[in-house]
Parts: C-alpha cells; structure tokens; sequence
C-alpha cells in the first residue's frame, strides 16, 4: 500500500481518476480529484470528485442517485494518476448513458474487440429478434431441454479433452461449453451481474477464511 502523500497532484492541486466498471473493467468516465475529495472517497467507499466547472466537490450520486461503490483505488508507476474500480449503482454520465464514452471516433478493420458483455447482447438478440439461419435462434426456438442437453453434451466434451490432456482441444471445447452456458443464461433470465455478485460473495467469504487462519 502506498501513501497518499507519495500522489503527485497538478498545479492546480487535481489528479485525473479513471473509474472502471469492477466487473466488467469497462471505462466509465475520467473525472478529477483533489487530495479532500480523494480523502472523503476512502472514508465513505463513494467516488467524490473535484468539479472543474463548478469549483466544488461532487459526491457522484448525491443527486441522482447513481452512486459509485469503491472496491480499489491505485496509482499509475508515476503517482500521477489513479485508477477507481467501482460497482456502479447506475449510469456514469450525465446524459445517462452507462459510460461517458460513447462517442466512437476510430475502429481498426482487423483487430476487433470482444467482452462477455457483447457476446450476452448478441445472444440476448437472436433470442429478441430471431435470424433466420442462425445457430442460437435455433437454440432458442428448440427451447429449454435442447440448451441443457447442449450444456450436457458439451460439459462430456470438456472432460474427455481434459482428460486426454490436449490443452488446444480442451480450450476449444470449454469455450463451446461457456457459449451455450451464456445461452442457457439468457433463456433463465439470468444476468453476467448475477453470477459476477454470486462470485464475489465467495471471495469475499473465502478471504475471511484465509485471514482466520493466518491470525
């Protein structure tokens, strides 16, 4: 852990914050800090920022009520800059958009981008508006019984490319086996916040664990 005495601020005695989404580490917005506002974040678990226009301390939420909930905050190798982790309670920006950055000025032709996030919107529309052709309308069409007995038959093809210890073949089939578990997801109404919060709460419980037995 560092010290915060050890955070280099501007002339203007502000650090830029870079919040991400913990879960899911999408950018949410860049905001700005002074060494009060970083302080009262610590102490409530709240993002509280410096207004740059308003000249004020801004507790994210006090008004809307989409508050930010801290799980780290860390500085760049340069102690100029931070990093926020949170567990947003709603949009991040103003306009009421998840992110404050919407506004998509370049995208590359070959490198593409991928997130659980997007991959859940694909499959969450070939369930709301089915394509003809596709595999996962067909999924979706055939009903409950034909998704689990795909978790199934995938979950057999997992184990026996484990077991033959054929790590590109195992690869291959636990990233079949996680596409339909997301198709399954969809079908039960269930969420990637759902199983992120299901998670977290067993890390939480096993990092209690682990302290107890090191005390």
């Amino acid at each position: 852990m560092i010290d915060i005495n050890e955070l280099k601020f501007d002339a203007d005695g502000l650090i830029p914050a870079i919040v991400q989404d913990a879960g899911t580490k999408e950018l949410l917005t860049l905001a700005y800090m002074n060494c009060e506002s970083l302080q009262i974040s610590m102490e409530k678990g709240l993002t509280c920022f410096w207004s740059r226009s308003r000249q004020c301390l801004w507790l994210k939420g006090e008004t809307s009520g989409n508050y930010q909930h801290i799980v780290s905050i860390t500085a760049d190798c340069d102690r100029d800059a931070l990093r926020i982790l949170v567990r947003p309670d709603g949009p991040a920006c103003h306009l009421g958009t998840r992110s404050c950055f919407t506004g998509e000025l370049w995208e590359s032709d070959t490198e593409q981008a991928f997130s659980y996030e997007m991959l859940m919107e694909l499959i969450a529309g070939r369930k709301n508006e089915k394509k003809e052709g596709s595999y996962t309308t067909y999924l979706f069409e055939k009903g409950l019984d034909k998704i689990l007995k795909k978790v199934g038959e995938e979950s057999t093809e997992v184990i026996i490319a484990a077991k033959a210890e054929d790590r590109k073949e195992t690869i291959y089939e636990i990233a079949d086996l996680a596409y339909h578990v997301m198709v399954l997801m969809v079908e039960a109404g269930i969420s990637l916040d759902d199983i992120r919060a299901e998670l977290a709460s067993r890390h939480v419980i096993d990092k209690k664990v682990k302290q107890e037995k090191m005390t």
